[in-house]
């Protein structure tokens, strides 16, 4: 199987980040998983998933490749993850979903999730201080030969700085609402 059919599998363009790869196979794993979906294709759908998400983050790291490096991986898939991660499925497939969902395999697909979230949070926070500390301290030290700030240029700035604050906790707060959601499904 190409690299690019395992993208196609979880409905991704081919080199998408870690964090589409990760929230893909957790739409699909859900949509797929036996649990759920009572199809009679969805189990064998759902190891599929499983196998291209396996494959795509074990050669996620290794960047661009050429030819020869992609057939060498791709061997090495065969010999020792394929059955490693068919078997994973399968286990999981006979499994219920709310079992499945608890498992370290699918939660870490979530932690990418909540550390960008928090990580886009305190950047924001961080460049609204900077903004403001950076305006205050230059007003009381002024460098020499640059005079003083203009404050068109501050709150400029200023604006900017809320905006992606506000848009950071606008997230923030979608994806603690989204948590307590699922802990009262529980």
């Amino acid at each position: 199987m190409l690299i690019s059919e395992y993208y196609e599998i979880l409905g991704l363009p081919v080199n998408s980040s870690l964090e589409e790869i990760k929230k893909a196979y957790r739409k699909k794993a859900r949509l797929y998983h036996p649990d759920i979906n009572h199809t009679p294709d969805a189990k064998d759908k759902f190891i599929k998933v499983t196998e291209a998400y396996d494959f795509l983050m074990a050669s996620h790291e290794k960047g661009q490749l050429d030819d020869q490096d992609y057939f060498r991986i791709v061997e090495e898939w065969r010999k020792y993850r394929q059955d490693r991660s068919r078997q994973r499925a399968q286990y999981y497939a006979r499994s219920s979903f709310a079992r499945f969902k608890n498992s370290k395999y699918y939660k870490s697909t979530r932690i990418l999730d909540a550390s960008s979230v928090i990580f886009n949070f305190v950047v924001a926070v961080m460049v609204l201080l900077f903004t403001i500390l950076g305006y205050i301290l230059k007003l009381k030290n002024p460098v020499p030969g640059e005079g003083k700030p203009t404050l068109f240029s501050f709150i400029i700035l200023l604006i900017l700085s809320i905006i992606l604050f506000t848009v950071a906790f606008i997230y923030l707060k979608a994806f603690i609402d989204t948590r307590k959601k699922e802990r009262k499904k529980k």
